[in-house]
Order: structure tokens, then sequence, then C-alpha cells
């Protein structure tokens, strides 16, 4: 789990100070690596604040419509079939939960 915005601008404001990263990560309880993140964030990228989680969109996603379509289409199809029809290199795995995520299913005869 990150710090908190509060934790973050804590340790700018004593590095600001003039306190050494070891001094800093004694005084917050933290290790230095994170302190020197910290301050190379802030100098670089002007970040005062951890990053909010982050959502990412599947790598599957950009087929969406194409996947549903050939389910409709072939009902009866193996996740291989969907995967050379799709023409994609996405594996058999990334299918699988594609079509979990879509709450698709195929329907074998």
């Amino acid at each position: 789990m990150p710090f908190s915005q509060e934790r973050w601008l804590e340790v700018l404001a004593a590095a600001a100070a003039g306190e050494t990263t070891r001094q800093i990560a004694t005084g917050f309880k933290c290790c230095e690596s994170w302190v020197r993140r910290v301050k190379q964030e802030y100098r670089e990228l002007g970040k005062t604040a951890p990053l909010k989680t982050r959502n990412q969109i599947p790598e599957w996603h950009s087929l969406k419509d194409k996947i549903i379509e050939l389910t409709e289409k072939y009902p009866d199809q193996k996740l291989s079939e969907l995967k050379t029809r799709l023409n994609t290199h996405l594996t058999r795995t990334i299918l699988c939960v594609a079509l979990k995520a879509l709450k698709l299913s195929f329907k074998k005869k």
C-alpha cells in the first residue's frame, strides 16, 4: 500500500529543510530508496502524491465487438478457432478471460 499524500508532503518538506535521505528515512521509519524515489519524482515530474490505482484497459478490449460477433455467429467454436478467426496474437487464456468478462460462453452442440 502506498504512503499517503500527507507522508509525501512531509518527506518533501524535510528534504527542503536540508535533511539527508538517510535522516528522512530514519525519521519516518521507511526505506531510503522510497525517500529517493519521492524526491526524484517531485524533482522530475512535480508529483506530490502517489498515483491513484490505474485502470488499465485489457489487451483484448479493442477486439471486444469482434469477439461478441464471432461468439454469436459460431456458438460452438473452440478457443483456438476463435483465436484463428480473430487473427490475433492473444493467447487462449486471455480470450477465456475476455469471454468471462463479457459474460459470454460457448454452447457446445
